[in-house]
């Protein structure tokens, strides 16, 4: 993201997102890492076998915002003050405490996925697509909110797609063993592709309006917030121990407090332009 938004940096004013990032070295690697490389490690962190299910792997990344932080300050000269800091320390404190709650998706058993589970999974794909077209009407409509808007956008299609990646995950055996859930497989398949493309074409588009330590803390918070309706809602599970709810409540609570510190600073840097 720190590569993406550099290349995005050095865009001419008024410079719309397109053909001409393509063209930039900077940018196709910070695609790469961040899309192609982090995809099959998120993938990998999924699979029944070696991951730890959907509900944690959105917690476990919460040291990138560290990389995040620094990286915004030494190479793209952003300046981050204490209420950032801040910010950004109560967001890696709340991601940290879902990751320590241990409320753990694994789908080893797809005779779990019953008709109930996928009308709650659609209901839940629902909302998060209206929310996206909630901001992205409202990103029109406001300037000085334009890159949180599409920050948001984004999160919300990743948060779609986080869900339907536990999905396809349990699906690679059955398929390419009998088959019988090909159809299913390629739905979901469908569901990535569009939610992932149009994710990272917001975050983009969002790079162009607000400083990447602010703007990508914000885009988290549906990320994050997303799996614990997965967890509860959609699985309908129970917590593993009698810590992870206050963990989860403690945890929600420190990121959504972060968010407002982070978005309320990007409003101000809006303001100022």
């Amino acid at each position: 993201m720190l590569l993406q938004k550099k290349a995005i940096n050095e865009l001419p004013k008024g410079e719309k997102i397109g053909r001409k990032l393509l063209k930039n070295p900077i940018w196709v690697v910070g695609i790469f890492i961040g899309v192609i490389l982090g995809a099959m490690l998120f993938f990998l962190a999924n699979t029944p076998q070696w991951g730890v299910g959907a509900g944690l792997v959105p917690g476990l990344s919460a040291f990138g915002l560290i990389i995040l932080a620094i990286g915004s300050t030494k190479i793209l000269n952003e300046r981050i003050n204490r209420q950032d800091v801040l910010g950004i320390l109560l967001m890696i404190g709340g991601i940290t405490l879902l990751g320590l709650s241990e409320l753990e998706i694994k789908i080893d058993n797809l005779s779990s996925l019953d008709l109930g589970f996928f009308i709650r999974a659609t209901l839940f794909t629902t909302i998060f697509v209206s929310i996206s077209l909630f901001c992205h009407y409202f990103q029109r409509k406001n300037e000085q909110y334009r890159g949180l808007f599409l920050v948001i956008f984004s999160g919300s299609m990743f948060a779609a797609s986080n869900l339907w990646v536990a999905v396809v995950m349990s699906l690679f055996g059955p398929v390419f063993g009998a088959g019988q859930y090909i159809g299913l497989f390629a739905i979901t398949c469908i569901i990535l592709i569009i939610t992932n493309v149009i994710g990272i074409f917001k975050l983009q588009q969002a790079f162009l309006h607000g400083d990447v330590s602010k703007l990508v803390p914000v885009q988290l918070v549906p990320i994050q917030i997303g799996p614990i309706f997965v967890y509860f809602v959609i699985f309908t599970l129970v917590p593993p121990q009698i810590y992870s709810l206050p963990f989860l409540i403690v945890g929600v609570f420190l990121i959504l407090v972060s968010s407002t510190f982070l978005a309320r600073r990007q409003a101000q840097l809006e303001e100022i332009k």
